[in-house]
Parts: C-alpha cells; sequence; structure tokens
C-alpha cells in the first residue's frame, strides 16, 4: 500500500489534537493549540511500517462539524478513536461504534486511551480486563487498545504505529476473535509453507529447518536461545509434545496462533510475505504467472535446474523406493499445491506417461510427464514450480530459471537437427487402424486385443533413445473425433513436429482415410510424415485404394510405409524412426527423383580454362611490349 490514512476521531477534549502534535513536535506542546489540526502527511523515511506514506487527519466532534467528519471516515484506512475518561469511554460503546457501522466503513479501529498520566499507571492488566476487552469482544473491528500520554510522551509514536499496522498487517483475514481461532484461509498458507519448510518431509522442523526458515523469513539468524525458547512454548501450549525433533505442524500452527491472540500478527504477515501471499493470503499472480513468452515455432522445455528439481521431488516423497509414486505419496508430493494439473486430470493421468507393474508413475514417467506439460502449457509448469517451492540457484531469478526456450524452426524442410529435446507427433489414421495399441505399446502396456473407440484427444509421452546415445521425449497423440477441428488449427499444426500415418493392413478399407485425409488437409503437406502399415502380424491384404500403400508413397517420393505390430519386440524400432524424423524434419519431406547433378568437375575445367585463359594473354603482352 502506498499510504495509510489514519482518521482521529473522538470527543472533544479527550486530547486527540495534542497526540498528533506531540507526534510531529516529538514533545508534548504545552501551549495552546488550534481545535482541529490541519492535514499532515509523514513520508516513509521516517520510519513507518512496509514503506507507506502515512497521512494524519485531525477530526471535530461538533454536531456541525458532522458533515466533514462523515467525509473523511469514508476516506480513512484505518481510524484512531481516542477517549479519555469515562464519560468519552461510555461514548466509545454507545456512540462511536455504532455510529461508524451506520456510516457502512469496513475499516480497522484502534482504541487509544489517552491522558493516562491523569489516572496514574493504576494495575495496567486489570484495566485491560475491565475496560478493554469487554468492548473489543463487542466489536470485531477493533484491530487493537493501547493507553497514551500526550503530556509525558507516553507511547505517542506507538500508537501511530498501531494504526500503520491495523492496515499493513490486518488481523482480520487471520484470526477470528469469535471462535478464538486462526481462519481457515490463514490456517491453508501456514500448512503450506509448513510443507515447504519441511525439507526432509518427516512432519517436523528441525533445528537446521527451523534456521533456513528463520533465514527465509525474517532475514536474521536464530539464536540457540531462541530456538530453545520456541520448542518451551510449544511444549507449553502442547503438553506432551516430542519437541526433541523439532516442531511438528500442530505446533507450528499453535504458534502462529499465540502470535494473533498476542497482537503479533505482524509476525504472520512477514512470514505469509516473504513466501508471496498478498492481503487475501492468495499468492501474488506475479509469482505463481511470472512473465514468459515462447517465441512463434520454437517451445519450451525443463533446464537442467527444472529436471534436477523435478527428480529430487521425486525421490523425496518415494518413501518405500519401489521406484514409484502411489497415491498416497501423490497426495503428499501436490499437497502444498491445489491439486493435480487440470490437464493431467483430463488426461486421466497417470495413464498419459510411464507406470511400474503397480500401476504407480516411475520416475521415467514422472520427467516425461512434465516435459509434455512444459512443451504445451509451460504456464501451468511454471504455476506448479512456484507452488511446488522451487527456488532459483540466483536470488534475483523467478521460477522461469526452470526452464528455456528452444531455437525456433522456422524451416522444417532445410537439413539438420532441430535443437530441442521435446517433440509433438500426431497419429493419425482410420478407426480400428490400431492407433490406441500403438500408443500403449509406446507406454510398455500389454497389448489388449478389444477395441475401444477414442473420442477425446489422448497423448503419451515416453523418453526415446536416439542414435549416438541422446535421449529426447517423444509426445504421439491421436486426434479422436477432434480430429478435423485440430487438422483445421494453423496453430496446433505449427506446434506438431511429425504426422505418423497409420493404417491397418490387414483392414482392406483402412488405407483411404489417409487418402481422404490428405486431400481434405493439403496444408499437412507442410508437416514431416512417415507411414506406418499396424498389424503386420495378421495376414496382409490389398487395400481398395486408388493405389496400393507402395504405390501411392513412391508417388510421394516418400518411403514406402513401415510395416510393425505391437506385438512385436521391434515395435521400439518404430519410436526410435518418429523421434529421429522429428528431430530431422528435412527426411520426413518427398525426395527428388533425381540428385541435382554435381557440378564441382565443371566449375573446376571452367576454372582452369579461365586461368590458362589469363596466362596466355600476359605472355603475348610483355613479348609484344619488348618488339
Amino acid at each position: 500500500m502506498a499510504t495509510v490514512r489514519i482518521c482521529v476521531c473522538g470527543d472533544e477534549s479527550t486530547g486527540k489534537s495534542s497526540l498528533i502534535a506531540s507526534l510531529v513536535k516529538d514533545v508534548f506542546v504545552a501551549n495552546k493549540i488550534q481545535s482541529v489540526l490541519p492535514q499532515i502527511t509523514i513520508p516513509p523515511t521516517i520510519g513507518t511500517p512496509e514503506n507507506v506514506t502515512t497521512t494524519i487527519v485531525d477530526t471535530s466532534a461538533r454536531p456541525q462539524d458532522r458533515n466533514t467528519l462523515r467525509k473523511e471516515i469514508r476516506k480513512s484506512n484505518v481510524i484512531l478513536l481516542v477517549y479519555s475518561d469515562h464519560y468519552s469511554y461510555e461514548r466509545v460503546a454507545l456512540f462511536w461504534m455504532p455510529y461508524f457501522r451506520s456510516l457502512g466503513v469496513n475499516v480497522p479501529v484502534v482504541l487509544c486511551a489517552n491522558k493516562s498520566d491523569l489516572t496514574g499507571d493504576g494495575n495496567t492488566a486489570q484495566i485491560v480486563d475491565d475496560e478493554i476487552l469487554p468492548v473489543m469482544h463487542e466489536f470485531r473491528e477493533i484491530d487493537s487498545c493501547i493507553r497514551t500520554s500526550a503530556r509525558e510522551h507516553r507511547n505517542v509514536n506507538e500508537v501511530f504505529f498501531l494504526c500503520q499496522k491495523a492496515v499493513t498487517h490486518p488481523i482480520a483475514p487471520l484470526f477470528d476473535y469469535k471462535e478464538g481461532n486462526l481462519k481457515p484461509a490463514c490456517v491453508s498458507a501456514l500448512k503450506r509453507i509448513f510443507y515447504l519448510s519441511d525439507k526432509d518431509q518427516d512432519g517436523y522442523l528441525g533445528d537446521q529447518e527451523m534456521h533456513e526458515f528463520q533465514a527465509k523469513s525474517f532475514e536474521r539468524p536464530l539464536s540457540p536461545e531462541d530456538l530453545e525458547n520456541i520448542k518451551v512454548t510449544v511444549s507449553k501450549m502442547s503438553p506432551g509434545a516430542d519437541t526433541s525433533k523439532g516442531v511438528d505442524l500442530a505446533g507450528f500452527l499453535r504458534l502462529n496462533k499465540m502470535y494473533a491472540e498476542k497482537g503479533r500478527h505482524e509476525t504472520i504477515w512477514i512470514i505469509l510475505r516473504k513466501h508471496h501471499y498478498t492481503d487475501s493470503l492468495s499468492l501474488e499472480d506475479s509469482f505463481l504467472h511470472p512473465k514468459f513468452d515462447v517465441p512463434e515455432y520454437a517451445s519450451a522445455e525443463l533446464s537442467p535446474a527444472g529436471y534436477r528439481f523435478f527428480v529430487d521431488l521425486f525421490l523425496l516423497f518415494d518413501k518405500d523406493n519401489d521406484g514409484g509414486l502411489n497415491d498416497e505419496e501423490l497426495a503428499a508430493l501436490f499437497r502444498p499445491t491445489p491439486g493435480l494439473p487440470q490437464s493431467w486430470m483430463d488426461a486421466s493421468f497417470p495413464s498419459s506417461t510411464v507406470r511400474n507393474e503397480a500401476g504407480h508413475i516411475t520416475l521415467q514417467g514422472w520427467l516425461a510427464q512434465w516435459s509434455m506439460t512444459t512443451f504445451l502449457e509451460p504456464k501451468t509448469t511454471l504455476e506448479y514450480l512456484a507452488y511446488l517451492g522451487f527456488e532459483a540457484s540466483n536470488p534475483k531469478e523467478t521460477t522461469t530459471s526452470a526452464l528455456k526456450v528452444t531455437k525456433a524452426r522456422k524451416r522444417r524442410r532445410r537439413p539438420g537437427r532441430v535443437e530441442r529435446n521435446v517433440v509433438l507427433c500426431y497419429v493419425l489414421g482410420g478407426a480400428g487402424a490400431g492407433k490406441s495399441s500403438l500408443l500403449d505399446a509406446f507406454l510398455n502396456r500389454p497389448f489388449d486385443a478389444l477395441h475401444r473407440p477414442t473420442i477425446k484427444p489422448r497423448r503419451a509421452v515416453n523418453s526415446v533413445e536416439l542414435q549416438g546415445g541422446k535421449q529426447c521425449y517423444l509426445i504421439l497423440e491421436e486426434l479422436g473425433e477432434l480430429e478435423p477441428a485440430i487438422l483445421e488449427n494453423r496453430a496446433r499444426l505449427d506446434a506438431c513436429d511429425l504426422i505418423c500415418y497409420t493404417y491397418d493392413s490387414s483392414d482392406p478399407d483402412s488405407f483411404s482415410h489417409i487418402v481422404n485425409l490428405r486431400t481434405s488437409f493439403p496444408q499437412l503437406d507442410d508437416l514431416p510424415s512417415i507411414y506406418v502399415a499396424l498389424k503386420a502380424d495378421k495376414d496382409k491384404t490389398t487395400q481398395r485404394c486408388e493405389a496400393q500403400p507402395d504405390v501411392y508413397t513412391s508417388s510421394l517420393m516418400m518411403p514406402t510405409p513401415l510395416h510393425v505390430s505391437v506385438t512385436w519386440n521391434s515395435i521400439s524400432e518404430l519410436f526410435v524412426a518418429l523421434a529421429e524424423a522429428a528431430t530431422n524434419p528435412s527426411t520426413g519431406f518427398p525426395k527428388s527423383e533425381e540428385p541435382p547433378p554435381d557440378m564441382t568437375s565443371l566449375y573446376v575445367a571452367l576454372g582452369a580454362a579461365a586461368c590458362a585463359g589469363l596466362a596466355a594473354l600476359i605472355i603475348w603482352r610483355r613479348s609484344t611490349s619488348s618488339s
């Protein structure tokens, strides 16, 4: 917040103007001052919290000034309500608080018992119990209370600091006085902070984790005495709690509840804001969605730091060390987030990637899934990196350091490998061609002879080892009933690296779908492609088509279809061929009938003749000049 506007209210002669003058002059002003002081502005350099500018407005309680009073109250961010004796104290509950409510304002109120030098110190605890607590319980908008003396300059700076703090560190979003508990949104935020701070996921913030939490939240070290005091405090609040391992979640929440009850809610706000929470207890939009642009024809991938983060996350939550994340482990991993990304649920995760025999996602599948998510929707990856606690090695960097942008590929027909490690291949073909079985085989799933029509698009992602040992992630996508709409979408085609045309070599009507597809969507010719004859383990049949597949592809100057079966072990060679074609797109286009003639010898002959002619000319000129 740029400015905190304080409206000072209260009955006449309670010392409102004296409090303001004492703050400005830093001493009590004994001489008679004007009844209502002009508005003053205190710049942030004086030491206001959160580096804000503070405006203080004095008001009059006289009936003839009520209109001005009403306007100033409605413009304020916080109200400082001053009383000084029993009569003005009674007026707090009988007039002032109901009056604020009647105006419909929703701002915190700081209650100030001024002129404490006249009443003596008395028993402060008794005064709080008898005077202040009853009115605070009746009016929840009262944020805090304090006793002051303008004459003795007692708590003058503090009362205005409380007003500033009521705006910059409001108690209302954190604590429910009526219930006596932290509010659900606050509890949710603190739980997430606890989970992220529990680096070893043992359920406790150990000594080292407490030191790291202190350094991150408060930017200062935690002394051994302070750490011990925290443990003692937690033990007193939770009799029987074992603090030898550290502070557990229940103790962490009770500790913060105590801060709220004792008026130290700025401590909670410091913790929340250091972990990127806003005043509404949601994560900052700039933290969840940092600026990250992917140029046309380029793509997004995980950087080495991003892959390392997801590897460490997997290993941390694989508690039984079985190489897979079961449902409980996945739930624990995604606890600091809103849950699985929507796109994962739409794709029936984890069926979209590699799982072990128990059906649990493996490390290979986990990295493949995030590689696919980053390729298709990098903003989702950035959002979850923030939720899951990714921290860049350089404090000045954001979660975008976990991603990188590939070099744009503009000319697919140009020879050479594209500089990307994640590629997308659309698997096209008629109904029953075997596309779903091909995706299952890609994920090492057993063959299922039962045909299930694909309605909505389905993706499968896995790593493939290219020639030379380099790894890449290949995304295979069958388009289902959305095939025509997707193929008409220019942006979806631009994102695609390869088309895999498939047909059932045992079905005479299967190949015609490919022919019709290429006729209906001529834009497919702009993409590299491979033709694949599936179900090669069955008897090959003649296709009812204008040309048989081998003749058809030869007429296009393309390689003849690869004949494969998902029941053969050699099916893995097809995935390597797809990945190679996607990373070397020029190999997926038609070849010229004849290679261009080699003109090198002609150029050499012409060059030699030119040199000989030049030499003859020089010799002739010399002989002519000498004669």
